[in-house]
C-alpha cells in the first residue's frame, strides 16, 4: 500500500475547501487539496445564478441574523474572517467587487469564473499540491487521533491534520454527496438530521393543482409560516412565484426550511400566509376597499379588484370569499369586503412540504456543532480533525451568508489546523 505524508489534508475543493487549503499553507504546513470531480469549485461556478456572490457585506452580528441555522456558532470565525476580510482577500486577488441590494458582492466582471480562477490560482501559489478526480474513501485515525485518508485506489495519505469540506447533499451534481457525513461520524460525531433548505415549497391546493396562478410573480409581498396551531413561525418579505407545485421565488426559500421543520416536528398542518400588501394594515385596505361602495358605485367588483390585485389572482380572491365578481360595489356586503381585505392581508397556501433535498441550494443539519470548537473548527472528540462549509449543521439564507460561512470557518480550520501541525514539530 503506497504512503505519503503531508502535513494537512483538505477532502472537497468548494469554497469553503479552497480557503482552508490556503489558509494552511499560509500557516506553513505540507498542504494537499483532493476531490474526487475533474475540476475545483463546481458548486461555486454556478452559485449566484453563475455570478458568484462572494459574500454579504455586512458586519458579523447582522450576518448572524441571516443565518438561522446555529449561525451564533460562527461569531468567532466570522470576527476573525468575515465579509470584511473576504472582500480585501478578492481585491488582493485583483478581483474587483461590486455591492448589490441587500449587501450582495459580486465580482464587476458578473462571471463566477472569474472569482474561481482567482481561488485556484492562489491555492497553487501558496504551494498547495491539487489532486482532482481523486476519491477519498476514509478518514484514517489511530490510537485516538487523526492520521490520514484513505483513497479508492488503496493509496494511503498519511497526514497530522485532515480538514473535511465535502459539503452537504444538496446540488449533488456539483460532487455534494454526503461523503464526509459517515467519516464524522466514525470519529464519534453526531450527524443532526438533513433536510433541505432554500428549496421551493410544495402545496396541494386545488388551485394549484389546477396550475390557475402558475407563473404569476409577485413583488415584496411578505409570507408568514405559521404551523397547526397557528402561531407565526417565521415572516419573510421579497419576491415569489407560484408554480405548478407550490410557491418559489426568494420570499418562498427562505421560509421553506421552517416549513420542513414544522412539518417533521409534528406541528402541521402548516400554511404559508401571502400578505400582497405588506405596508398596508388589514383595516386600512378594508377602508379603501369598501369605500369603492360609495366612489365606484357602478362598477363590478371584479373590475375594480383588477385595480389593486394581479388581475390572474381575481377569479380565485373572489371564490375563496365567496363573492360575486359581477356584482356592482354598491350592493357587496360588508362582510365580504372584509373578507376580501383579509385574504389580501392572510392569503392561505396550505404547505405539505419541499422538494427534496437533492433539489436544495443548501443542506440544512449535519455535522453537530456541539462536538466542534468555534473557534478553530476543530473536532472536540478526536484531534487533528477539522470541518468546514456546509457540512457543518450550519445554514443561511440565500444572499451570500452561507458562501460567508464556507470562507471563514474554511479559513478558521485551515489557520488550525497549521498551528496544530506546527505545535506537534515543536513537540
Amino acid at each position: 500500500m503506497i504512503k505519503t505524508t503531508w502535513d494537512v489534508i483538505v477532502i472537497g475543493g468548494g469554497p469553503a475547501g479552497l480557503m482552508a487549503s490556503i489558509a494552511a499553507a499560509r500557516g506553513g504546513a505540507r498542504t494537499l487539496l483532493i476531490d474526487k470531480g475533474d475540476k475545483l469549485g463546481r458548486k461555486l461556478a454556478i452559485s449566484g445564478g453563475g455570478r458568484c456572490n462572494v459574500t454579504n457585506n455586512k458586519e458579523p452580528a447582522e450576518l448572524v441574523r441571516h443565518i438561522p441555522g446555529n449561525g451564533r456558532f460562527l461569531f468567532g470565525a466570522l470576527s476573525r474572517f468575515g465579509s470584511k476580510e473576504i472582500m480585501a482577500f478578492f481585491e488582493q486577488l485583483g478581483i474587483r467587487l461590486k455591492e448589490e441590494d441587500n449587501g450582495r458582492m459580486f465580482p464587476v466582471t458578473d462571471k463566477a469564473k472569474t472569482v474561481v480562477e482567482a481561488l485556484i490560482g492562489k491555492v497553487k501559489r501558496s504551494g498547495v499540491q491539487i489532486r482532482t478526480r481523486c476519491k477519498a474513501v476514509k478518514v484514517l485515525y489511530e490510537n485516538g487521533r487523526t492520521t490520514g485518508v484513505l483513497l479508492e485506489n488503496g493509496e494511503r495519505l498519511t497526514a497530522r491534520a485532515v480538514i473535511i469540506a465535502t459539503g452537504g447533499k444538496s446540488v449533488p451534481q456539483t460532487g455534494s454527496t454526503g461523503d464526509g457525513y459517515a467519516w464524522a461520524a466514525e470519529a464519534g460525531h453526531t450527524i443532526t438530521e438533513l433536510y433541505p433548505t432554500e428549496v421551493p415549497i410544495i402545496s396541494d391546493e386545488e388551485w394549484i393543482r389546477s396550475r390557475e396562478l402558475q407563473g404569476l410573480a409577485l413583488r415584496d409581498v411578505a409570507l408568514t409560516v405559521r404551523d397547526g396551531r397557528g402561531k407565526s413561525v417565521v415572516r419573510h418579505r421579497g419576491d415569489m412565484i407560484f408554480t405548478h407545485f407550490g410557491l418559489s421565488g426568494p420570499a418562498a426559500l427562505r421560509c421553506s426550511g421552517f416549513v420542513v421543520r414544522a412539518l417533521r416536528d409534528g406541528q402541521g398542518p402548516v400554511t404559508v400566509e401571502i400578505d400582497w400588501f405588506p405596508d398596508t394594515p388589514e383595516d386600512a385596505l378594508l377602508s379603501q376597499w369598501s369605500g369603492w361602495a360609495r366612489h365606484e358605485p357602478r362598477k363590478a367588483l371584479r373590475t375594480l379588484l383588477k385595480t389593486a390585485l394581479p388581475e390572474r389572482a381575481v377569479p380565485l380572491m373572489l371564490r375563496l370569499a365567496g363573492a360575486d365578481g359581477g356584482k356592482e360595489a354598491a350592493n357587496v356586503a360588508k362582510n365580504v369586503w372584509a373578507k376580501l381585505a383579509r385574504l389580501a392581508k392572510a392569503f392561505p397556501v396550505r404547505a405539505t412540504g419541499t422538494l427534496p433535498l437533492e433539489a436544495a441550494f443548501i443542506t440544512g443539519g449535519g455535522v453537530s456543532v456541539k462536538e466542534v470548537d468555534p473557534k478553530t473548527m476543530g473536532s472536540r472528540l478526536m484531534p487533528g480533525l477539522y470541518f468546514c462549509g456546509e457540512i457543518l449543521d450550519v445554514h443561511g439564507y440565500t444572499g451570500g451568508y452561507n458562501i460567508t460561512a464556507a470562507f471563514s470557518t474554511g479559513h478558521a480550520a485551515g489557520t488550525a489546523a497549521a498551528q496544530f501541525c506546527s505545535g506537534e514539530n515543536d513537540g
